[in-house]
Parts: structure tokens; C-alpha cells; sequence
């Protein structure tokens, strides 16, 4: 934790009362995206898209693609998304000529300020601001990709990158605000199967993001309203099992943390394609219903899976 900045200033009460919104998060791509992603999420009437990276590695056409959706829309960038850029071993694999191509900062440059990694975006319509995590998270509590993040963004350590998502926090317009990260915070749980637990060898442990965890943590204490915390990363289907999947969804101190990696996201059926992204509905701003739908060439919810829904309030 930080003391480096000071509180934001004392806003107005929550607006928009009595206004539900719908937000649609779309986990980990992995080059599985198109025109029909857009269509299907205009045909649902959602108020806001929110993309949680991983959209191939350095996949420039898809982030092309989902930076022309002419929707509302935030977006932070995975791990893949700097595949051969952010590690030694991948900068050794790299298909392409890196003193000639900086495929990473081709995405940022057409993501603009869709992109909030380290940063925010205000939606007073909405009546909510999005802040982003670190960018381009691996997930895990060491520190790594050193100068990735030093020549970067000027960020060595997990208290300096605390800071920097704290900068963005402070200058939000809005007293809600919804967190994405590429990997979830660390605290989710340290199973096999909790939303950020590790389910490769040695197995177990806590996965997230410390990083994460300390700017939630911070918004909370300068009394911003954090109802959603949503990201990818770890995938559903699990390596060490097939008999269930990973944990999707937790509740802790009034925010829902939702991860929203069902990876392959694009499955075929004799019928046509199914395509998944998760359905969040935020009244009064608080988070009310969470689900994982799938979508048909209709742009028909097919089937859904509930993960969360409050009680109801009563009058």
C-alpha cells in the first residue's frame, strides 16, 4: 500500500438510481473473434464492453477488429498480447523482425484510450469509470519481465505499479468504479480451482495479481464504490482435472470478482456456432446478476450459466 497520493475528491452520491445496466465482458479471445461479436453484442443491447486481453500473440488484426467496435468499450491487454516482446525466450522465438515491428505498441497505438492498463476511462452516462490493472499480467507473486515494465512504464516493483494503477483511480470522475485486470487480484483463493489458483505443477497457490489486490484495497479506503472486479487469465477447464471447472466467480466485501476466461470462447454445433461472453447487471450501482451466456448465429442467448444473483429487494 501507497501513501504517495491523496484521496480524490468528495463526489456526488451514485447517479443513474434506478437505472439497470447491462455489461458484457468477453474473457481470454485467443484469436477467436469476428463481425459477429459485434453483432450479437448490439443485438443484447448492452451498455458497455469490457475485454479482458489475450487476443492472440500480438494478434494486431484482432485488436484491429475490436478497436473498429464501435460500441462503449474498455480494454486491457494479456500476457499473449506481448508474447514475444515481454519475455527473453519469447523475444528468441519472435516470428518477426523486432527492429523493424513493435507489434505491442501497434495494439496500444489502435486501442488508444480504449486501452486503460495503468490508466482509467469515464463513462458519467453510465454513471461509472473503469481503471485498469497492470497490462500484459503473467499472473503470480514475483515480480517478473523486469525491463518490459521498467522501459515501458517506468514501473520495478509491485509497490510502484500500485501507485500507478492508484494515479488512475484518483483521477476518475465517478465514485463507482469497475476494475479489470488481465489476471485477477491475489486473495481469490489458493486451490487448484479458485479463480486465480495455480492448476499446473507444483499445484496450488495463489496466482494473482499483489499488485491488484493493493489498488482495490486503496480505492476502497478513499471511499470509491467498487462493484465489479472482473478478469481472465486462468482458463476454466482445468489441467488436472476434467470433472469440473474453475471456480468463476467470488464475493467478498460487497464486490463481485468474476473471472471470464471460458476458453475456447467459439465453440461449433451441429446447429451453428456458440460464442460466450459473461452477462453483469449493475443496478443503483451494485452488481445483481452475473451469468456466462452463449450466443447463437441468431444472436439468441441459447444457454446460460448463472453465477451469481441477489436477493431481491424488497419495497
Amino acid at each position: 500500500m501507497t501513501d504517495s497520493l491523496t484521496p480524490p475528491l468528495s463526489r456526488s452520491p451514485l447517479p443513474n438510481k434506478g437505472r439497470s445496466l447491462t455489461l458484457a465482458v468477453i474473457g481470454d479471445v485467443h484469436d477467436q473473434w469476428d463481425i459477429h461479436d459485434e453483432q450479437a453484442l448490439r443485438h443484447l443491447g448492452v451498455d458497455l464492453v469490457l475485454l479482458v486481453g489475450d487476443f492472440g500473440n500480438e494478434a494486431v488484426s484482432v485488436v484491429r477488429s475490436v478497436a473498429e467496435m464501435a460500441l462503449p468499450k474498455a480494454v486491457i491487454l494479456g500476457n499473449h498480447d506481448a508474447w514475444h516482446t515481454a519475455t527473453a525466450w519469447g523475444r528468441r522465438k519472435c516470428p518477426y523482425d523486432r527492429k523493424l515491428e513493435d507489434r505491442v505498441q501497434q495494439q496500444l497505438d489502435l486501442l488508444g484510450a480504449a486501452h486503460v492498463g495503468y490508466g482509467k476511462l469515464d463513462f458519467p452516462d453510465l454513471g461509472l469509470s473503469i481503471v485498469g490493472s497492470r497490462p500484459f499480467s503473467w499472473g503470480g507473486p514475483d515480480w517478473r519481465n523486469k525491463s518490459f515494465y521498467r522501459d515501458r512504464y517506468g514501473v520495478e516493483s509491485f509497490a510502484a505499479s500500485i501507485e500507478k494503477i492508484g494515479a488512475a483511480t484518483q483521477q476518475t470522475s465517478e465514485e463507482v468504479v469497475i476494475f479489470i485486470g488481465h489476471c485477477g487480484p491475489a486473495g481469490l483463493g489458493d486451490r487448484p480451482e479458485s479463480p486465480c489458483g495455480r492448476d499446473w505443477l507444483p499445484m496450488g497457490g495463489d496466482y494473482g495479481d499483489p499488485d491488484f489486490t493493493g489498488a482495490i484495497a486503496q480505492a476502497k479506503q478513499w471511499g470509491k464504490s467498487v462493484p465489479l472486479v472482473t478478469f481472465g487469465h486462468m482458463h476454466h477447464s482445468l489441467r488436472h482435472t476434467k470433472k469440473r471447472l474453475r471456480e468463476r466467480l467470488v464475493q467478498q466485501d460487497n464486490t463481485v470478482y468474476l473471472n471470464a476466461a471460458s476458453v475456447p470462447r467459439i465453440v461449433a454445433t451441429d446447429s451453428g456456432w456458440l460464442r460466450n461472453m459473461s452477462l453483469v447487471t449493475l443496478e443503483n450501482g451494485v452488481v445483481t446478476r452475473a451469468a456466462i451466456a452463449w450466443v447463437d448465429p441468431t444472436y439468441t442467448i441459447q444457454q446460460e450459466d448463472v453465477l451469481y444473483a441477489a436477493d431481491p429487494v424488497l419495497p
